[in-house]
């Protein structure tokens, strides 16, 4: 009773309100689900109560989370479908509006798909109508765009549960039944599994057996040599055929598109189409094509300990040798079994499979969505968040290592071990993963452009957001700005300018917030990608989608542009207003760049050379010296440096560090006073009377050898008494 008394009131500063659930938005429900998706119930210490994540793991780790972050304002879908799915409709027959295939990646409670069902069954019910449609018409039709447009992907089951139901609330037709969404929306992890069945042709990446957390170094070396050999055809296997044979997809997708055109009228037909759906996955080429994709999965997932097994049937991980014998012959050795079942633990999903039809085709004719925003690295505070708040909210990382290492050592079956396998498990996995997105382009990995570095969700998911369009396709996404700005993201950004693949970027700053558990400073784009486009369309520095109406906030740069201003990353140049980007663009077409590498000799016209450091603070502080020591040994002040009386003069000089120059300020910040006192202030807050005087200079902490000074540009042939320094790691808020 207590439940269903919360359930219907809420108490704010008047007292006691109904809840009106009467009023409440599918997307309201699906907010709600999404704000506790992650969050996982804890026994309060009364025994008695439910509780979540304390408030201290709730600011360590679990935050987004707790305040539901995940869900995606309406205004910005909204916006996103104008620039995405708003191009493609206009360029769609209204009799064939049906045949259009919309998916989105990381759909959570099916926010992106329900808007674009909308618009799309309004367009479809005017054409129907032949004018302005009834609400049972519009009715009518956004069921028949939900059974034959949408698709969605999301790799939590529950996830994919809300989708469903909150498509069966949209679409209720009365007299009919709920409509048949299982092939449509899918559970699995759209970045883990194959993309292209190409893939099984070449046989496992030797990538696979890198040894991770776990793993034994002799047992990798002896299942990387195995796959090795088995590539090579030295393994001992023999095909017959000497040929791998691929599994035929065009009858698999004629099957598949079929059974999408069959009705769904009555209880009865969905029953024959459900049935229809398992029989196809019971295919001869879909089981062995299945197998052959998780067993690729599998190479990276699975352990490797044990030592060198026996022989090639007692191998427990797979290595190319077992997955073409699944793909020829459907076989599989007993020992390898299992094995798949790792690929499926981890909800890996193969494209070509799971909707054979459309990829077939080409691709899809729209993607949307918000997909996560997150570091693949296992993040042990968030891990912890809501399973050990202990854990979760120690004082720093030593702590949390110290607390993780007694719940190694505890009784095995013991909730604590449990929870540290479990932690080990996790870790594993997103090493795992790691591994399998990081294969190069060459060895037939998926994310060639963006699976470098520290790797976040978000760059992953763009490279698959612009992989899924058909050639007429669009795509659109929302990231954070980083994609089309960080050195990290440069190559693919530069190959979508490059292929006239960007439509537009609109960019925004989370001030109001937008996001609410976001930061305040951080910035987000809303991404458009299509084809052959000529002019690209920005925004920057947005704080609300209405101030998308202003005109002087947009701006357009043609692929040529890009590269003429940011010719050596191709990332996007950043400006807050039209005005800005015509100037900047003026100036560029008139002077080059200060140095282009993609040009030999002619793109370094100054014969520029440069150096990172020519000092570095802890690396070369052997040789520093502070005016204490300077005037201990001797040494007296002239100016800005400090000279020795010997018969063999000396000079110290004075060394600037980074943090005391600004732009168009070479004395931003001095050191208060002279000696070992560390106090530090920035200039010219309070101090424009010292920058007033000319003779002025800033104080520095250390002082080097002039003769060293010296030696370190003598191999560059530098005859001056001058140099340039400039301060280039900064923000694009950065005055």
């Amino acid at each position: 009773m207590e439940a269903l008394y919360r359930l219907s009131w809420l108490s704010d500063k008047t007292g006691m309100v109904p809840v009106n659930w009467r009023a409440m938005e599918t997307e309201e429900l699906g907010s709600v689900y999404e704000s506790l998706l992650e969050l996982q119930p804890q026994l309060g210490d009364d025994g008695k109560t439910l509780v979540f994540a304390s408030e201290a793991a709730e600011q360590k780790g679990n935050q987004r989370k707790t305040t539901g972050s995940y869900y995606t304002p309406d205004s910005l879908v909204q916006a996103l479908l104008d620039t995405a799915l708003d191009p493609v409709l206009d360029k769609t027959e209204p009799d064939k509006l049906l045949k259009l295939t919309v998916i989105d990646p990381a759909c959570g409670s099916g926010h992106f798909l329900l808007a674009a069902a909308r618009r799309i069954a309004t367009r479809l019910a005017r054409h129907r109508a032949e004018g302005t449609p009834a609400l049972s018409d519009f009715r009518h039709a956004l069921r028949d765009v939900a059974r034959s447009c949408l698709h969605g992907v999301d790799r939590n089951p529950m996830a994919v549960e809300l989708t469903k139901v909150a498509l069966w609330i949209e679409t209720v037709d009365p007299g009919l039944p709920l409509g048949f969404f299982d092939a449509q929306i899918r559970c699995g992890d759209a970045l883990l599994g194959v993309f292209d069945l190409k893939v099984l042709e070449d046989g496992i990446p030797d990538a696979a057996y890198k040894p991770l957390t776990g793993d034994d170094k002799d047992t990798a070396k002896y299942y990387k040599k195995a796959n090795q050999d088995a590539t090579k055809g030295q393994g001992g296997f023999d095909f017959g055929t000497g040929q791998v044979a691929m599994p035929e997809m065009k009858p698999m997708a004629l099957d598949f598109s079929g059974f999408r055109d069959l009705p769904e009228d009555t209880v009865e037909q969905i029953g024959a189409k459900a049935r229809r759906f398992r029989e196809l996955h019971k295919k001869q080429g879909f089981v062995r094509a299945t197998a052959a994709a998780n067993l690729y999965v599998a190479a990276f997932l699975l352990p490797k300990v044990g030592g060198a097994p026996a022989g090639p049937s007692a191998r427990n991980v797979p290595t190319t040798e077992e997955l073409w014998m699944a793909l020829n012959q459907g076989k599989m050795r007993q020992a390898m079994v299992d094995a798949p079942k790792a690929a499926r633990r981890a909800r890996a999903l193969h494209w070509p499979l799971e909707f054979p039809d459309v990829m077939q085709r080409g691709g899809f004719d729209v993607v949307l969505g918000n997909p996560p925003w997150e570091r693949i690295k296992l993040q042990e505070q968030e891990f912890f968040a809501s399973l050990s708040p202990e854990i979760a909210s120690a004082a720093n990382k030593a702590a949390r290592d110290r607390l993780i290492k007694s719940l190694q050592n505890s009784e095995p079956g013991s909730a604590k071990r449990s929870l540290f396998d479990a932690f080990e498990t996790a870790k594993r996995l997103s090493e795992a993963t790691s591994a399998f997105v990081r294969v190069s382009g060459d060895g037939g990995g998926r994310f060639p452009l963006t699976g470098t570095g520290d790797v976040n969700t978000y760059q992953l998911f763009a490279e698959l957001f612009a992989g899924l369009p058909n050639s007429n396709g669009r795509a659109g996404v929302i990231v954070p700005t980083g994609i089309a700005t960080d050195g990290t993201t440069a190559p693919f950004f530069a190959n979508l300018v490059r292929n006239r693949r960007l439509s537009s970027l609109v960019d925004f700053e989370n001030a109001a917030p937008i996001f609410p558990a976001v930061h305040r400073s951080f910035k987000f784009c809303l991404l458009t990608l299509a084809q052959d486009v000529q002019l690209a369309r920005f925004a920057f520095f947005l704080h609300s989608p209405t101030e998308l109406a202003e005109v002087e906030r947009n701006f357009t740069l043609s692929p040529k542009q890009i590269e003429t201003i940011n010719p050596n990353t191709r990332t996007a140049p950043v400006f807050r207003s039209r005005l800005d980007a015509d100037l900047a663009a003026k100036f560029y077409e008139h002077a080059p760049v200060f140095r282009n590498d993609s040009l030999t000799g002619a793109g370094d016209p100054w014969r520029f050379r440069y150096m990172t450091k020519m000092y570095d603070m802890a690396d070369s502080s052997a040789g520093f010296r502070t005016s204490v020591e300077l005037e201990a040994s001797g040494f007296l002040r002239r100016g800005q440096n400090w000279v020795s009386e010997e018969t063999v003069p000396r000079t110290f000089v004075p060394l600037f560090e980074a943090k005391m120059v600004s732009l168009y300020n070479h004395r931003a910040a001095t050191y208060l006073a002279r000696g070992d006192d560390r106090g530090y202030r920035v200039l010219p807050e309070s101090h424009y009377d010292e920058l007033a005087q000319p003779n002025y200079e800033s104080e520095p902490f250390y002082w080097i050898d002039e003769s060293s000074f010296r030696e370190r540009l003598s191999d560059r042939n530098w005859p001056h008494r001058w140099l340039m320094g400039w301060k280039d790691v900064a923000a694009v808020t950065n005055e």
